[in-house]
């Protein structure tokens, strides 16, 4: 069978590579450029984020960049915990509040997969539909109701009041209980479809193979179901993890004052301080944040497969 490199012409081949090309270049390098281009202006006294990046005077050319936007980052005045500046508490609670969600989702996710992977086929699609379902309803109306759920008067705890097992309401809301519980309902499907799209090809004869040269039902999932499900693990936790560092109308509504992630702190430093330099540059330093170790890890993956090849 012809390959699609061989069944297309030359032309057809380079239109088919350069449309995905072409929208990262507009959707995603351009809107970077432009930002980079804003977190090194200086704005003055004035409120143009896009002023002049080179003025001329007396016919000598002189460059205004500012780089101060980066270096407040690390050194500005308000500080957090442990020493550390209120920009870098706020990515490392971003940092750590994503890596906890995507750890949750992938621990409720990967037994669902797996069992959306066993069922019959005629049940899949209703399975999967209810999944998506979620996906029907707003974005902000699902994060709104879950406030009705874990308030102090909310429906977990009147129903726990109600069968007696507290005698006063527990605190939920506006705490780590409330931005986890919502970041990790929110997020949960992006860690079930792709980790099912995986589970669904397996073989799963490999699983009686192993049970026939002995190993048991736990050893048999960890050595067998696991590494071939580890694509599904890795682009399930990336679709997870990375939306989850920069989220922004969770925290708001679900969590306190304490809960403060770089989202809100970017949105903070644009519409409230007017100060999209800065705002741009705590965007660009949380792009890095998440693609430079991508970067090194796809680069030590594709290493170590080549070895083992």
């Amino acid at each position: 069978m012809k390959s699609l490199r061989e069944l297309l012409p030359r032309p057809g081949r380079r239109l088919v590579i350069g449309v995905p090309y072409a929208w990262l270049l507009v959707f995603f390098v351009l809107p970077f450029l432009i930002l980079l281009r804003i977190s090194v202006t200086d704005m003055g006294n004035g409120v143009d984020p896009f002023a002049p990046l080179v003025e001329t005077a007396s016919g000598a050319w002189k460059i205004m960049l500012r780089y101060g936007n980066y270096a407040s980052i690390f050194t500005d005045a308000g500080q957090g915990a442990f020493g550390r500046t209120i920009y870098v508490e706020a990515y490392a609670t971003s940092l750590r509040y994503a890596l906890l969600t995507t750890l949750l989702c992938l621990v409720i996710a990967y037994p669902f997969a797996y069992f959306l992977a066993r069922a019959r086929p005629s049940v899949r699609p209703a399975l999967l539909m209810l999944v998506m379902l979620p996906f029907w309803t707003s974005f902000l109306l699902r994060v709104y109701a879950w406030k009705g759920i874990l308030a102090d008067q909310g429906v977990v705890n009147n129903l726990l009041l109600a069968v007696g097992v507290i005698r006063e309401p527990l605190q939920m809301l506006y705490s780590d209980v409330s931005m986890l519980v919502g970041m990790t309902y929110v997020y949960l499907p992006f860690m079930i479809l792709p980790l099912y799209a995986n589970l669904v090809k397996m073989d799963f004869r490999l699983l009686e193979a192993a049970h026939d040269l002995g190993a048991s039902a736990w050893k048999a999932f960890w050595l067998v179901t696991v590494p071939l499900s580890k694509s599904g693990i890795i682009a399930g936790s990336m679709l997870v993890f990375i939306p989850a560092v920069g989220e922004f109308v969770i925290p708001s509504l679900l969590g306190g004052a304490e809960n403060v992630m770089i989202g809100r702190v970017v949105w903070d430093e644009m519409f409230s301080s007017n100060n999209w330099p800065r705002a741009a540059a705590l965007s660009v330093v949380m792009i890095v944040l998440i693609l430079v170790p991508l970067a090194l890890f796809y680069r030590f993956s594709d290493r170590r497969d080549g070895r083992s090849a």
